[in-house]
Order: C-alpha cells, then sequence, then structure tokens
C-alpha cells in the first residue's frame, strides 16, 4: 500500500462520500475507486461499505483508517523537520479554531498574517474543542487557537491572551440598571447560551452555578452569539460575549455591555499543538501576530480575573 492510498480512505472517511474525496485529493472519482480497491484486495479485507445512500467504514476499516491517519501524519514530520532545519516561513499551516473566538480575533491578525508571510498557505477551520484535538493528535491541524482546559496535559500550549466574559443584557431586563453583574444576579433571568459542548457555555455556567438549559425555563440554547445578540437587541433577555467582541460594538450596542462584578470570569486563550510538533518558528511568527493584534491588557491577568 502507498501514501497516496491512505490519504484517499482517511478523505473519504471522513466525508462519506467518493466523489467529495475525489475531488478534495485532486483526483478523479475512478482513480480513487481503484485504488481503494486496489488496497482492499491486497489487505483481504473490505474497508468500507457502498450503497447508493451512503459509505460507511466497516470495523477493521475503522482500525485500518486510524492506522493510516498515524503513518500519514508521521510521514508528513519528515517535511517539517526539513523546513524547521532550514527555518523557513512557507509550506502549508493548518489551524483550527473555536467558533467563540474566530469572529472576534481572526480579523484582527489575520489578513496582516497571510500579507507578511505570502510564502505560508494558510488554512483556517472553525472546530470545538474535541473536534480541534482529535485533528491534531491524527495529524490534520498543525496548530488550534482554544480555551485552556484542564485536560490539555497531552498537548503543548502557548498562552496568548486572556478574555474577560462581558454581559450583555437587554434595556428591558431589570439587570439593565446595574452598573456590574454579580452571578448571583442572573437567577430567574431570561438568558440565552450556547448549546452543551461549547467551553465557552460550559466555563460561564460553572462560574456563575447556572442550570443546565434542559432543567430550566429561563435558560435557552440555539448556537450563536451574534444570534444571541441580536435576540437582546430586538428586547428580549441577557446574552454573554467575548471581551474581543467589545472592539466591534457600535454606540449603541456599547449601552447594552455590562462587566461582571470582581472578581471578573476570564479565559485564558492558548495555541495547541501536539508533543511531537516541529515547526517552531512559523510557530512563533503566528503567536506574535496574534499577541499584537490584541490589547496589551490582555496579555497578563490582573488581580480582578478569575480564570475559569
Amino acid at each position: 500500500m502507498t501514501l497516496q492510498q491512505m490519504e484517499y480512505i482517511v478523505a473519504v472517511y471522513r466525508l462519506r462520500h467518493f466523489a467529495k474525496a475525489a475531488e478534495q485529493c485532486g483526483v478523479t472519482q475512478p482513480t480513487l475507486s481503484a485504488m481503494i480497491q486496489k488496497m482492499e484486495t491486497e489487505l483481504g479485507v473490505k474497508i468500507f461499505e457502498r450503497s447508493s445512500q451512503q459509505v460507511v467504514p466497516t470495523n477493521i476499516g475503522k482500525l485500518i483508517v486510524e492506522q493510516a491517519w498515524r503513518v500519514l501524519a508521521r510521514a508528513k514530520k519528515i517535511k517539517d523537520i526539513v523546513e524547521e532545519e532550514r527555518q523557513t516561513l512557507k509550506g502549508l499551516f493548518r489551524i483550527g479554531i473555536l467558533p467563540t473566538i474566530a469572529p472576534y480575533l481572526l480579523p484582527r491578525f489575520f489578513p496582516k498574517l497571510t500579507a507578511d508571510f505570502p510564502d505560508v498557505d494558510f488554512r483556517v477551520m472553525e472546530m470545538k474543542t474535541e473536534a480541534c484535538k482529535r485533528a491534531l493528535a491524527r495529524g490534520e491541524l498543525d496548530a488550534a487557537i482554544l480555551v485552556s482546559l484542564d485536560d490539555m496535559d497531552n498537548y503543548n500550549q502557548t498562552s496568548l491572551f486572556f478574555e474577560q466574559f462581558i454581559a450583555y443584557v437587554s434595556p428591558t431586563d431589570p439587570l439593565s440598571k446595574n452598573t456590574s453583574i454579580r452571578s448571583a444576579d442572573l437567577a430567574g433571568h431570561f438568558l440565552w447560551l450556547l448549546d452543551e459542548g461549547h467551553c465557552f457555555r460550559d466555563q460561564l455556567v460553572k462560574f456563575c452555578n447556572i442550570k443546565s438549559a434542559c432543567d430550566t425555563k429561563v435558560t435557552y440554547s440555539l448556537g450563536s452569539i451574534e444570534t444571541f445578540m441580536r435576540m437582546v437587541e430586538a428586547g428580549q433577555g441577557i446574552t454573554f460575549i467575548p471581551e474581543l467582541a467589545l472592539l466591534q460594538l457600535n454606540e449603541c450596542q456599547k449601552t447594552l455591555v455590562r462587566p461582571f462584578a470582581i472578581p471578573i470570569p476570564t479565559r485564558e486563550v492558548v495555541m495547541l499543538t501536539s508533543k511531537t510538533f516541529i515547526r517552531n518558528t512559523l510557530l512563533k511568527a503566528v503567536v506574535e501576530a496574534i499577541r499584537q493584534s490584541v490589547p496589551e491588557r490582555m496579555l497578563k491577568m490582573n488581580n480582578t480575573e478569575q480564570r475559569v
């Protein structure tokens, strides 16, 4: 079997579609199908069950694909070793980023980053934390911009900045009269929260001791901070936004902002890489670009903040 065949089966596994996998790999569907069938013949097992509706990996196929991911990741390391030895700033660099960070951080640093390093093919994908960690382990991502959590010991973390949680309060809500918000103030109020699995939501729920959405009538889940902001602006409830979002608000929107009372819940945004990551010269350039794009105050925690 070849690395090319492994790339094909990984693509089919991810996309569950032969035509889409062929397009991603830059080959025709007959070519991709023939190469996978040849691999199945060589191994004497079926990797995928095919039907007109879907493509499903067999039990042995799942194990083969997982091993293929590891092999491809190790093969890529050979090129990375050479590029790092030369300290070159070129090639492909894939970054995962949380959906609760991307809209507020990417516009601040990414256009300048791509202009400063035209020989680097930066690819950015919005993904939740667990998906980013899996992609790092499989070699599908080079780095990920995430929030630091307790279960990340198997990865390398580089601190980027510290970001406060901010309340966004409808003018019709009684809490709009407050100059700051305490966790205890939120009881009984109409809250807009992200779906479970978003660390932005999970950290707030823990810090504020908010019941889960399924246990209370005053907490609602959808999926987008921007959607929640529009609902609050329309005159209903309270939501929460990350500190960088403040820099995108107009004067009218700023009147809906209420800081938390001390201690202010704060998240640490980090760059996560695998323990075997090699391209540190390029990573350092990306990290520096991000740090330069945020207000200097956010580079360190102060004594009014509490990390969540």
